[in-house]
């Protein structure tokens, strides 16, 4: 199993979530988070005058997946969340060893 954590632009979140669901993929967290990447923030204008945020929101999405979907999703988080512009996101993929169901115990390697 692997942990996906994709970070990406809040207003896709919608997008994502359908394009994952109509591929048969429903589990799914999603956490509001504040960050910066390579564009190091934006500059706005606010009454006339230049203002930097560093932090930038963002949404992340942490998703476990069978080894054999791991392509699949990212394939549908990669075409659904693109804009073509600086600030996109993010997605990485981590080892699960293992997942334990609390109401239930059951064990899954």
């Amino acid at each position: 199993m692997k942990l996906i954590l994709a970070i990406i632009r809040p207003e896709k979140l919608e997008d994502v979530k359908r394009a994952l669901e109509e591929a048969g993929i429903y589990p799914l967290t999603v956490v509001e988070v504040r960050g910066r990447g390579e564009q190091k923030g934006i500059t706005i204008m606010y009454r006339g005058r230049p203002i930097t945020i560093d932090l930038i929101p963002k949404v992340e999405l942490q998703i476990v997946v069978r080894d054999e979907d791991v392509e699949k999703v990212v394939d549908i988080i990669t075409k659904t969340a693109r804009t073509g512009r600086p600030g996109d996101g993010r997605i990485f993929i981590i080892p699960v060893e293992e997942s334990i169901r609390v109401r239930t115990g059951e064990r899954e390697k």
